[in-house]
């Protein structure tokens, strides 16, 4: 009954999907018809305006898939709308050139400026409808929890979160005998298996799958690189095998080819904010311009990480401190690079000397790495990919995401490397910066008191 359930959750986000997709392909039909096809140089037959139209729904697929945002039940109606607004912005500013190519000259703005305006409208509507109807059909999951040595608080706390979605009913202790856990399990609709020993996890997910029960999982480090494994056979035997040496040289060459080409591209695209950027400092207080630390890279390198300076000269002159939302240590100007993310432009030049990549893990300061290698020996592991100006860490986890959970996210990173990975976390970097979560706000001041994370500081 419940695989049939979710069959069915499916179907509904896919035609759901289809419905969206549909709007948008009538609404730029109807513009291209009425704006475009007739006016430019030489117009398309039949066939050749159906092409465009196809185009245009390649494009709105290729940014939903990237930005996520036909996840209805997954993604919080802020989010989906946050998505699919930038979703349609790309895909629109896209088509502008695509027909400005097809003219030979600059068309028209207005008319996709307005289709624009009606596509949010209509993905505002298709928001408040779909997950109505979603939510009403698919009320929240009950669940319960089974945890061994760490307590499950801080897993639970932040799946209640979502209580449209899931509802954890019951917490059970793995030191309880299987009969009372699999008692347990059977009373709800799934089971969440948090920090459970190797071998009782194993007989937990084992009963799972034979009953068809729904298990969350809170991975290892160890089921992070198995995930990675190549499938092999020897003769009849089927084996996983782990390489775990990184990124393949092949790869590590597309990566800096890919790296390459855009910090060029964005030194010159960017090249006035920086300079308007350096001169305000420079004005406003007289002091250097560029802030620098020694980080960590490949292999454990160490290098100087560079940034515009955002607070006053000698901030840490009574040694680190963590930066507060109102600390009297930013400087005016500081604050404005702090929140439109100028202050890390400057390590583009980090990228293009080698030292970083555009996307990785990123760069810790060598006293830190030391003091969280103490408690996890396996945060060296993270050392195998260049650091990065951006990461799967920063656009997935939150300010209150604590190091082991970092640390999870930046190895599934290097252990499903692709370029196309690479991008969508581009985009998903862009989507971040200009929407903040919600909760990353709420849970900023518990992260500053609890956790000495790099990325407060002033040199990040």
């Amino acid at each position: 009954m419940m695989k049939k359930r979710d069959q069915f959750k499916r179907i509904f986000s896919f035609f759901a999907a289809v419905i969206l997709v549909g709007l948008y392909a009538l609404g730029f039909a109807w513009v291209w018809y009425r704006s475009y096809s007739d006016t430019i140089l030489l117009p398309f037959y039949r066939r050749g305006n159906w092409v465009m139209i196809l185009i245009y729904v390649v494009f709105v697929l290729l940014f939903s898939k990237a930005f996520g945002g036909l996840k209805i039940g997954y993604l919080k109606r802020s989010d989906m709308l946050y998505s699919q607004m930038l979703s349609i912005l790309c895909v629109n500013i896209l088509t502008y050139f695509q027909i400005s190519v097809v003219n030979r000259d600059f068309s028209a703005m207005l008319p996709l400026v307005i289709l624009t305006a009606v596509d949010i409208a209509v993905l505002l509507l298709w928001i408040l409808a779909t997950n109505k109807l979603y939510f009403r059909i698919y009320p929240p999951r009950k669940l319960v929890v089974i945890y061994g040595d760490r307590s499950a608080a801080e897993l639970v706390l932040k799946m209640s979160r979502r209580v449209e979605k899931y509802m954890i009913c019951e917490s059970v202790s793995a030191d309880c005998s299987m009969e009372q856990m699999a008692e347990a399990i059977a009373r709800y609709e799934g089971v969440i298996l948090c920090d459970v020993a190797g071998q009782l996890r194993n007989d937990l997910i084992k009963y799972c799958f034979a009953n068809n029960i729904r298990a969350y999982i809170a991975p290892k480090i160890s089921d992070i690189i198995l995930r990675g494994a190549e499938e092999i056979r020897l003769f009849d035997t089927p084996l996983l095998l782990c390489r775990n040496y990184g990124l393949t040289f092949e790869q590590k060459l597309g990566k800096r080819l890919f790296d390459l080409v855009f910090s060029v591209l964005l030194l010159v695209i960017l090249s006035p904010v920086m300079l308007i950027a350096a001169a305000a400092i420079k004005i406003d207080d007289g002091g250097p311009v560029f802030f620098k630390q020694k980080r960590l890279t490949e292999g454990g390198r160490e290098f100087y990480v560079y940034k515009f300076r955002s607070m006053v000269i000698n901030a840490e002159k009574n040694g680190p401190q963590l930066a507060t939302e109102d600390d009297d240590r930013i400087t005016k100007v500081g604050k404005i690079l702090r929140k439109c993310r100028v202050d890390e432009l400057p390590q583009l030049f980090n990228i293009l000397r080698g030292e970083m990549s555009v996307v990785g893990p990123r760069p810790e300061r060598p006293e830190l790495a030391e003091q969280y290698e103490k408690t996890m020996p396996e945060f060296e592991f993270r050392l195998h990919v260049k650091a990065g100006l951006t990461g799967y860490a920063q656009v997935t986890g939150l300010y209150d995401t604590v190091p082991y959970d970092k640390l999870k996210m930046d190895l599934m990173y290097i252990e499903n490397y692709s370029v196309f990975l690479d991008l969508r976390i581009l985009l998903m970097t862009l989507k971040t910066a200009l929407f903040p979560s919600e909760s990353n706000e709420e849970a900023a001041e518990h992260d500053l008191m609890e956790i000495p994370a790099p990325e407060e500081k002033e040199d990040e």
